[in-house]
Order: structure tokens, then sequence, then C-alpha cells
């Protein structure tokens, strides 16, 4: 019987390729020794026709459990979103365990470390593009990606050798990419962003389904 086709995963526990997130991560490691502390891997199934992609896992969110978006309110917009579209099947319990699967679905961030104040720099987002890439190139499914704000829109066309300013980050907007895949642009589903209104339930909704849409033409 074949095996499920493996993914590269996210840089090891102790990865040192960025001194500044490595650092913050030894720091949380002492303040939260309950916390994961550790590159966050993606989440969902190899096959997958849809990629999410955000910028870094947050402090007490993914960096806490060890999932991507999940254990904040950005997970709790994404993964409620997710379900009403039917990308999603199980309870969201804000947990790695809680038994939660993506459908035709994955998520993965730009920078796979937790940074200061949530804030990863130029340099750091350019050195984990490789993982990134990766992860790209191996979804031989993939078809829609949806990126969650402007730095994980730069991430992905930098990932796949684009021109950012051939591709103009806004709500909504929808990119032809190289390859035939397709990117849908969104604001990040942050608290921030919610609770100024720059991003409602309603149009991040809207972006879901776009990316749903796709599935089916």
């Amino acid at each position: 019987m074949p095996t499920e086709p493996t993914l590269p995963v996210a840089p090891q526990g102790d990865c040192s390729l960025c001194p500044r997130l490595k650092a913050f991560r030894e720091a949380n490691r002492r303040s939260y020794p309950d916390f994961h502390n550790a590159p966050v891997s993606a989440f969902g199934a190899p096959d997958a026709r849809v990629l999410i992609v955000g910028l870094a896992p947050g402090l007490k969110g993914a960096n806490r459990t060890g999932r991507p978006f999940t254990g904040d309110y950005a997970g709790d917009l994404l993964y409620r979103t997710l379900h009403k579209y039917g990308l999603s099947r199980g309870h969201y319990g804000a947990d790695p365990d809680d038994g939660l699967h993506l459908v035709d679905c994955r998520i993965t961030n730009a920078v796979k470390c937790v940074p200061p104040d949530n804030r990863p720099s130029g340099e750091e987002i350019g050195t984990c593009l490789r993982f990134l890439k990766a992860e790209i190139e191996a979804l031989s499914r993939l078809r829609v990606i949806l990126s969650l704000g402007a730095i994980a829109h730069g991430a992905v066309l930098a990932a796949m050798g684009c021109k950012r300013s051939a591709f103009k980050f806004a709500h909504g907007a929808e990119h032809q990419l190289p390859g035939g895949l397709v990117m849908v642009d969104s604001y990040h589903c942050s608290r921030y962003n919610t609770n100024t209104g720059r991003l409602t339930a309603e149009m991040f909704e809207t972006a879901i389904a776009s990316v749903k849409s796709r599935l089916t033409r």
C-alpha cells in the first residue's frame, strides 16, 4: 500500500538561520516552558488544492500550541469561516488535539518562528522563503493560494520568482500566477484588523468564497 507523500517540514526546533528569532525563541522557552516554542509546521493534507499563507506564528497562538492559527483570535475567525465553506470538518477547539481536519486545504506561514512584536524583518522573511518555496513546489495538486496580508502576498510572489510590482495587493484581488495558480488576497484575520474595521467577517467570508469557487471552475 503506497504511503502518503511527505512535504518539507519547517526548520528544526533549534534552527539558527535567524539569530534574532532564535534568541526570542530561547527567551520564550524560559518564560513559557509549556509552550511549543519552536518553528511551526504546516497543517493539512499534502494533496490539498488550497494553500493558505499567513505571516508568522502568534506568541500565544501557534507558538503556544504548535499548530498554525490555533489558540488566538485569528484562528477563531479563520477556522470558523473554513468550516462554513466546507474546507474543514470536525470541531475547532483551539487545541492541536481537537480532532479538526482540513478539507482540500493546507495552512502555513511565510515565517515559521514567532517574531518579536509579530513583526519579522525583511531579512527573516527572505531567509524563510526556502521553506515556503519548497512547500508550494511539493503541492502537486495546488490550484489556489490565499495570502493573508501584504507580507504573505509578497512572500508568495518572491517564492515563485514573480515581481511584486506586477501583482498589487488588495483585499479580494485575484492574481493569475505562473503554472496556472491563482492567488487570492485578503487582509489578515487578526484581532487588530477586525477591531479597527479594516476587515469584517463578511469581507473575510467573501475572500474564502472566492477561493472555494476556484475549485469548481
